[in-house]
C-alpha cells in the first residue's frame, strides 16, 4: 500500500482534487490517502471539503493577516517540513498554481518524494500575469514526476519546456468531474438558499467574481466603475457578487456597490451554491480560473477580467472573452449580452476542458507508475 499525500489550501484546489481523492479511496488495498490542508483559504477550503464529505487529516493554519508572499512561503514550507518528518510518504499530489502547490512540490522534492501535478501545463508566458501563479506552476512542472495536463495544448507547453513526454499525461480537467458530483437534491438546497436571501434567480442574473492579486489597486477601481455603469443601466437585472474576504477587494466593493438594490453582495459561497449561480446566470464576469473552465458546461457567456489567461482553449473555442480591467470592453461586451435575451445569447460550443472521467484516468496512471 502506498501513502499518498494530498496537499491543498484553497477552494479551487479542493474542488479539483476531491474527485481524485475519492477515486483513490475506492482502492484501499492500493492507497492510504492522507489529506493535508495548509488552510491558505481556511474557511473556503474547509467549507468545500465538507461538501464532498471529506475532512483533512492535517490542518496547518498557515495564514496570518497581511502576510507578504515571502512570509506565506516560509510559513507553509516550515509547516510542511514537520508533515514529511512525521509521515512516510510515497508520493505527493498537488493541483494548480498556488503558493501551497509550489511549497508542496518543493517540500516533496527536498525529501526526494515523487510529485504528481494535477492541472499541469497551463501557461500565460508572462511572469506577472497572473502573479505570482505563472512562476509557481512553471517551477512545479520542473520537479513533477507525473504532469496531468488537462488538454493537448497544455501538453505542448510542457514539451516546449523540455519536460519528458513520459511524464506528461493528457487527462482532461477534474473540475468537470466535480460538477458531475452535484445531485438534484443539492441543487434544490441551493435554490432554497437564494430564496431565503431574497435573491431572484431568473433569466436576468449576472454573476461577478473579482479577487486576483494583479487586479488590486487601480484595476479593481476600473472594474467596479464598469459594474456600476451596468448596474445603473440594467436595473431589471440582478447582479450577484460573492465577495472575496481580501480587504483590498472587499472594502471597495461594499463601499461602492452595496447601495444598489439590484446588487446582492454575499459572503464566499459554498461550492454547490456557486455552481447553481453559474448554471442560471445570463452573464458571468470573472477573473477566476476555475469559473473559466466550469461555465462552458452551462453555455454561459463569460468575460474574463484578466489581460492574460492560461486557459486559452476557452478563448479559442469562443466560450470566453478576455476583457482585462478595460472599462470600455467590459461595458460594451456586457451590454451586448444584457440587452438581448438569455435564450439568444446561450453558447453552443462544447466544454473544451473535459468529459468528467479525469479522476479515473489519473488513478490508472498512478497505479501504473507504482507498478
Amino acid at each position: 500500500m502506498k501513502n499518498i499525500l494530498f496537499i491543498f489550501g484553497t477552494r479551487p484546489e479542493v474542488i479539483k482534487l476531491a474527485p481524485v481523492i475519492l477515486e483513490l479511496k475506492k482502492h484501499p488495498d492500493k492507497y492510504n490517502v492522507i489529506i493535508c490542508n495548509t488552510e491558505q483559504q481556511k474557511e473556503l477550503s474547509n467549507q468545500t471539503l465538507a461538501y464532498f464529505n471529506l475532512k483533512a487529516d492535517i490542518n496547518l493554519d498557515c495564514m496570518r493577516p497581511n502576510q507578504s508572499l515571502l512570509e506565506v512561503q516560509t510559513r507553509i514550507l516550515t509547516a510542511l517540513n514537520k508533515v514529511f518528518l512525521e509521515n512516510a510518504i510515497d508520493a505527493t499530489v498537488v493541483q494548480g498554481d498556488t503558493m501551497t502547490v509550489l511549497c508542496g512540490a518543493l517540500a516533496s522534492f527536498y525529501n526526494k518524494i515523487p510529485v504528481f501535478h494535477v492541472e499541469a501545463g497551463l501557461r500565460s508566458y508572462d511572469i506577472y500575469e497572473p502573479f505570482p501563479e505563472e512562476v509557481m506552476r512553471q517551477m512545479t512542472s520542473r520537479v513533477a514526476q507525473l504532469n496531468f495536463a488537462p488538454t493537448e495544448e497544455n501538453r505542448k507547453a510542457l514539451l516546449k519546456e523540455n519536460i519528458d513526454d513520459n511524464k506528461i499525461h493528457v487527462v482532461g480537467n477534474t473540475v468537470i468531474d466535480a460538477l458531475f458530483c452535484l445531485s438534484d437534491e443539492t441543487l434544490e438546497k441551493a435554490a432554497g438558499f437564494y430564496k431565503e436571501q431574497n435573491i431572484n434567480i431568473d433569466d436576468k442574473l449576472v454573476l461577478i467574481t473579482a479577487h486576483r492579486r494583479e487586479n488590486h489597486g487601480e484595476r479593481i477601481d476600473r472594474i467596479i466603475d464598469a459594474i456600476k455603469h451596468l448596474v445603473e443601466k440594467y436595473t431589471d437585472h440582478t447582479f450577484v457578487i460573492p465577495v472575496h474576504p481580501n480587504p483590498n477587494v472587499k472594502n471597495k466593493i461594499y463601499e461602492r456597490l452595496g447601495v444598489y438594490k439590484n446588487v446582492k453582495l454575499l459572503a464566499p459561497l459554498d461550492y454547490p451554491y456557486l455552481v447553481y449561480l453559474m448554471k442560471n446566470a445570463k452573464l458571468i464576469l470573472t477573473d477566476s480560473g476555475g469559473i473559466q473552465e466550469e461555465a462552458p458546461s452551462f453555455g454561459c457567456p463569460t468575460f474574463v477580467m484578466r489581460y492574460e489567461t492560461e486557459r486559452k482553449e476557452g478563448i479559442e473555442a469562443g466560450v470566453s472573452v478576455l476583457v482585462g480591467a478595460d472599462y470600455d470592453k467590459i461595458v460594451n461586451l456586457s451590454e451586448q449580452i444584457l440587452s438581448d435575451t438569455k435564450e439568444n445569447t446561450r453558447l453552443k460550443a462544447q466544454n473544451p476542458y473535459g468529459d468528467g472521467t479525469s479522476a479515473k484516468k489519473i488513478e490508472s496512471i498512478i497505479d501504473e507508475f507504482f507498478s
